[in-house]
């Protein structure tokens, strides 16, 4: 039997996998897979409005699926309330700066422009993200109830469910 996930959230620090995780998640499940960083970044590398923002969101967690890759914690309340599957990617800070890092230069499809430097203040962003942003993250999964919360602390252990889903979609 699959899994009964439709609606979920992938959250966690920057470089720590989500994006390629919520890819993956897409190919096994073919539930649509949004990023929050393309709705917020234009390709001039300005955002949209918060209300703007907050329109866009709306209308994807009013679709019967989906799969919504990143945290801005100013709307992981609404994401909450609406999935009924959290991913939280807990990884090291040395894996996610080196996740990071690892994408200087590269084309990808969850941010509408090439990153060319390793940017002070979005590492400075991921060096305090355990203390600063974690803990809140987590008092919020403590008061949700009806919710599957899968965390993962290393890639290990996201490979190895992935391939466990996989066996499980194909039945």
């Amino acid at each position: 039997m699959k899994t009964k996930m439709k609606k979920i959230i992938v959250i966690g620090c920057p470089g720590s996998g989500k994006s390629t995780f919520a890819r993956r998640l897409n190919e096994i499940t073919s539930i649509p897979l949004y990023y929050l960083d393309m709705i917020w970044h234009k390709a001039d590398k300005t955002n949209i409005t918060q209300d703007e923002f907050d329109f866009k969101l709306n209308q994807i967690i009013s679709k019967k699926e989906w799969i919504i890759d990143g945290n801005y914690q100013r709307t992981l309340n609404t994401r909450l309330e609406n999935c009924d599957t959290v991913f939280l990617l807990n990884m090291d800070v040395d894996t996610c700066l080196l996740g990071a890092q690892s994408r200087i230069g590269k084309k990808r499809v969850d941010i509408p422009w090439v990153e060319t430097e390793f940017d002070e203040e979005f590492k400075q962003y991921i060096l305090n993200f355990n203390k600063e942003q974690l803990p809140e993250i987590y008092n919020k999964l403590s008061r949700i109830n009806s919710k599957t919360i899968i965390i993962f602390n290393t890639h290990d252990e996201i490979n190895s469910y992935l391939e466990s889903l996989k066996k499980e979609y194909k039945k």
